[in-house]
């Protein structure tokens, strides 16, 4: 009974939390000041969707629709013409980002590296009409990331 005591009365609890709270004192932060900083992102996270082009601006997409056939939550619908030459390519190609789920699957299905998901996980809206993700809004997204999305598939390669 009297040991119960004296650690009351000594504080030893007390004391052995300010003593860690002083070690930590002069360690580096690990808070980031976001949104002015930004921790690293793995060359495999899944953020927004793109559509990417040919260095020479031809859009990649070939209407396949492996990458609607495969997506699980039913988010994409894709339709499709032939062109002159007699190849096909996308009339339309839209995602609900409402319905996405992030799995990855569309970009693992596509042959042709079209359709990837970038690094910009900052699209939040005010409304779930801009969530609706046309043609034109996915390629600009390609257009606007296409270095950074190249790099990242560059280096998952090797795993792929």
């Amino acid at each position: 009974m009297a040991g119960i005591d004296l650690k009351a009365f000594l504080l030893k609890e007390i004391a052995s939390g300010m003593a860690s709270t002083f070690r930590m004192m002069f360690r580096p932060k690990a808070t980031l000041n976001y949104p002015y900083e930004k921790g690293p992102l793995s060359p495999r996270f899944r953020g927004e969707h793109a559509l990417r082009r040919y260095p020479n601006g031809e859009e990649r997409c070939i209407a396949c629709k492996l990458c609607e056939a495969t997506c699980p939550a039913e988010a994409i619908t894709i339709e499709s013409e032939p062109r002159d030459d007699g190849s096909r390519r996308t009339t339309r190609y839209d995602i609900d980002m409402t319905k996405c789920i992030y799995c990855g699957l569309c970009e693992e299905a596509c042959p042709v590296d079209a359709i990837v998901e970038g690094p910009n996980y900052e699209f939040a809206t005010e409304t779930r009409e801009e969530l609706m993700y046309s043609k034109e809004k996915l390629l600009e997204n390609g257009d606007r990331w296409e270095a950074v999305l190249a790099r990242r598939l560059e280096l998952d390669a090797p795993y792929r």
